[in-house]
Formats: C-alpha cells, structure tokens, sequence
C-alpha cells in the first residue's frame, strides 16, 4: 500500500515541477510587463509613437507601410501604426487633417491634382516627402472580348472606393482619352465578382505588381489585363508599365508583355515645425530608416523595395529637411553614391548603344533597365 502511495506522490511531485520550469520557460514580453501610474505608462505609449496612413488592407501601399512598421520598431523608443486607409488619394487629406497621422503613402499625381484642382492652401509647405517609393501600375482587368480602352466606352467599370489611387488616377486616364464610362465605386473584391456575373464590364486599380488580387484569379477564367499604350497625354505625371506572364501567370501568357502606365508612389511626410514634439518623432523615424535601409532589400519584404533610390526626387515636390540631411550624411554633400549610380547608369547606356533618352519617359525605362541589370550582376556576384 505505502510504495503505491509513494509511486502516485512522486509522480505528482514530477507534475508540479513540470508545470513550475513550464511557467518559467514562457517569459512574458516586457512591455507588457511594465507598469507605473496610469499618466506615466500613457506618456511612455504615446512618447515615439508614429502614425502612417497606408492604403486598402490589401494593396501594396497597406504593405509598405506594414514592412515599415516591422523593421523600424524600437518598443517604446519608436512605434509605428500603419493604418488601412480609403487608399492613395484619401491619405493625402489624412496627412492634411486627420488626427495622428504623420506619415502618408500617395502617389505624385494626387499631389499635383490637390494643388492644381482642390488647391489646397500652401500645399507645398505642408507636405513634403521622405522617399520616392517604386511605381505603381495601372491594371485593367476584363473580359477577353475586351482589347482596349475603346471597347469600354458606354459601359461600366469600377475604379474602386472613392478616395482610392485607382478612383482618381483611373479617372484621370479616361478622361484624358476622352473614353467616357459609366462609372462604379465600389470595393474591388465586390466589382470582380460582378465582373464574372456580368454586372461590370471591367475593373481598375493602380497597385504595385504583383498584387495578390490578381495572382489568386484561377487560370481560364476568361479575364485579362487590357493594355493602356504610354503616349505624351502621360508624359507630365506618369511613366512607362509593364505587366509580365511572371508576375500574373494566369492572366498573360508565357513570354508575353502587357503595356500599361504607370505612378511613382511616395512616403509623405507633414511638415511639423523644428522642435515640435511631432517633428522629433519624424526625425528619428527617418534616422531609423536610413540606417535600417538594407533590412528593407531581402526577404520576406516586397521585392518592390529594391527598386527605391534613396535620393530620387519627386518633381513638384519638395524633400523634408531631416530626409536630406540624412542623405547629406550618409553619401556626403555631393552625393558620391547618385554619382555612382549615374555613372553606372552611363555605362549602361553606352553597353547597350543608347544615346541620352529623349525624353523622362524613356528616361525611366531605360533606368528601370538599369536596375534590373545591375540586381543581376549582383546575384551572379553573390
């Protein structure tokens, strides 16, 4: 009877120790673990806390400002909050006027549309910006008896929520090709399932490639992207696309090209005053993602990155302060790293016997070239 009773004791003694190392081996996260008065643990919250308007939660902007918030978070020393937003043209009025809002992901042409039509007072000392972000390209995605714009003419196409890049950005293009539609502004998961009922005769959205929206579209589904020709009408706001079988196997066949256009995207910035509390958070987030710029190039994050050139400017646009301070220290006054990328993208052109591009357009196709070729040079170096 008593060994039983010891067997069943010792076995239980066994449990307790079990669960005691188990308890110590699950080490709660010190921020949550701190504490203090309830005025203190709301200032150390709210101290180095950045808010960044992203975009729908399943676009390519949402990302960006997700993979920000990933690698530049320091704890209490420096948050960021990407937040789902209407899209690229609602976050400049975020930036603008919404409480909490220090940063923005938009695009070039929905600056120029709140300076030009909304104008907007003293826009340009306003808002600046931090990073030219890649290119977003405009996707049209219809039925195959669909060629080109003109066989939308009179019938409806849906350019996403209002206050989306797509809303604005599509409607420009249209408009500029005098292709008059029956416009529909709705949430693009809701439009592509009227697309295949037939409800919608197409869709619109201006995102950076590849988007999983389109990659999930199932083989003969008997949709496709349309192609949108670049012409001078794009030249002042826009720049040349390209819509690969690689990046929508689905949608585009094997070695087959799609033209589109395309926007640059950009990181804004609210031009805060020196020394407001607001402007030395900004300041220390771009010191942040400066110094972290390389974490931002390797996987898992958006290949997309890779294609940002820290000191691109953005026409119209001016730099914040603290961006261009931080590229002073980094490469120096002069910018010997623009003079090294210029003088690569020289012997580019000179490689491929092209003389100096003839306009910005193809400019930006030839240094999108460009970059691609060097990202090969530097695998095959690796």
């Amino acid at each position: 009877m008593y060994p039983k009773l010891s067997r069943v004791l010792f076995i239980a003694i066994l449990i307790l120790l079990f669960q005691i190392n188990f308890a110590t081996a699950q080490a709660i996260p010190k921020s949550i673990q701190q504490g203090g008065n309830e005025s203190t643990i709301k200032e150390r919250k709210n101290a180095w806390t950045v808010g960044i308007a992203g975009g729908l939660i399943d676009g390519t902007y949402m990302r960006f400002a997700d993979e920000l918030a990933k690698v530049l978070d320091d704890g209490d020393n420096l948050r960021i909050l990407p937040m789902v937003s209407y899209g690229a043209a609602s976050n400049l009025d975020d930036l603008l006027y919404l409480r909490g809002v220090d940063l923005a992901v938009t695009q070039s042409d929905v600056f120029e549309y709140f300076r030009t039509e909304r104008k907007t007072p003293n826009l340009q000392n306003r808002i600046h910006y931090i990073l030219r972000l890649p290119i977003a390209e405009l996707h049209i995605l219809a039925k195959t008896e669909i060629r080109s714009l003109e066989d939308l003419r009179g019938k409806k196409v849906n350019f996403g929520p209002a206050g989306s890049g797509s809303s604005l950005t599509g409607t420009i293009v249209f408009q500029r090709l005098g292709v008059q539609v029956d416009q529909v502004l709705i949430d693009q998961q809701s439009a592509l399932q009227k697309l295949r009922s037939g409800e919608v005769d197409a869709l619109v959205r201006v995102v950076g490639k590849p988007v999983d929206f389109f990659t999930r579209i199932p083989p003969n589904s008997g949709l496709h992207l349309v192609p949108i020709p670049y012409t001078k009408t794009f030249a002042d706001y826009y720049t040349v696309g390209e819509l690969e079988a690689e990046d929508y196997p689905a949608l585009i066949a094997e070695g087959e090209k799609i033209e589109t256009i395309a926007v640059p995207a950009v990181l804004s910035v609210f031009n805060w005053p020196k020394a407001s509390e607001r402007y030395r958070r900004i300041e220390r987030f771009t010191e942040r993602l400066f110094a972290n710029w390389d974490e931002f190039l390797v996987a898992p994050r958006h290949p997309k990155w890779r294609d940002v050139n820290l000191g691109a400017t953005v026409p119209g646009w001016t730099r914040h302060t603290i961006a261009q301070q931080m590229l002073e220290r980094f490469y120096g006054p002069s910018g010997p790293a623009q003079e090294d990328i210029s003088r690569d993208f020289q012997a580019f052109l000179n490689r491929i016997g092209t003389g100096a591009p003839a306009s910005q357009a193809d400019r930006e196709v030839l240094f999108r070239q460009f970059l691609q070729w060097r990202e090969q040079q530097s695998r095959r170096t690796r």
